[in-house]
């Protein structure tokens, strides 16, 4: 029996087009910040922007409103909306985070990223062992579980492995750790990509494994030893791709 839905009527779509339109004169100008478009020529008006896009000008001001709450803009008064310097944007913005990787890739942001990685993951995977719920728990196994499914090419590499390290951020039972699963599984994607990339083959299943039945275990010290011990793994691979100075 087919599933009958409503019409979708003048009222309920003009709002959905102002959202796509927004988000993706979002994206373009973000990228175009990001890879510095304009570091040599001023940020357009509200009204060249939206005659260059096609935009109306409520659409060209909410991006740049949500642009400047990403910290890449900045409306000063007798000097219009300009570019801030790369050092205030938001690093912890997905969206922010996705630009700067996908503008040329960087084994040092890569290598920040991870350092950043290894600040906080092993601490989350010892949080998991120590609070993580009967749910959280499972959701972890669904990750591992993924992994290995993907090993017999069952399912994405790289999605079941950001599913793992995702529910262990969840696991934690603190809320500034789950924060972060925008931004790791954002990062991750171009982290593995490069990694899976330089070992010919996908993430260490036995890494993983270790830090999975350490949570199961309760075991918050060997928790937090294995996701250490697998992230500086990561951290290796990106030195030893480094120019020698």
């Amino acid at each position: 029996m087919a599933l009958e839905y409503p019409a979708l009527g003048m009222a309920d779509a003009r709002p959905q087009l102002g959202r796509n339109l927004t988000y993706g004169l979002l994206d373009s100008l973000g990228r175009a910040i990001v890879t510095g478009r304009y570091e040599r020529e001023p940020f357009p008006t509200e009204a060249e922007l939206a005659r260059q896009h096609g935009v109306s000008r409520s659409v060209t001001r909410e991006a740049v409103k949500m642009l400047t709450a990403k910290g890449l803009l900045s409306a000063r008064p007798r000097q219009g909306t300009v570019v801030r310097p790369a050092a205030d944007w938001n690093l912890f913005d997905p969206d922010v985070l996705r630009w700067l990787l996908e503008r040329q890739f960087s084994l040092d942001l890569l290598r920040q990223f991870n350092q950043l990685r290894v600040a906080i993951e092993p601490e989350a995977a010892a949080l998991a062992a120590r609070f993580g719920g009967a749910e959280d728990l499972e959701h972890i196994s669904a990750g591992l579980a993924r992994m290995e499914a993907a090993e017999r090419g069952e399912d994405d590499p790289l999605e079941a492995d950001i599913a793992f390290h995702v529910a262990v951020l969840h696991a934690s039972q603190n809320p500034f750790y789950a924060q972060f699963r925008e931004m790791v599984g954002t990062a991750l994607r171009t982290s593995i990509r490069f990694t899976n990339r330089i070992k010919g083959r996908n993430a260490s299943l036995a890494d993983h494994a270790a830090v999975h039945d350490a949570i199961l275990a309760r075991d918050a010290e060997a928790a937090r030893d294995a996701m250490r011990a697998l992230i500086a793994d990561v951290l290796e691979l990106i030195d030893a791709q480094q120019p020698a100075g």
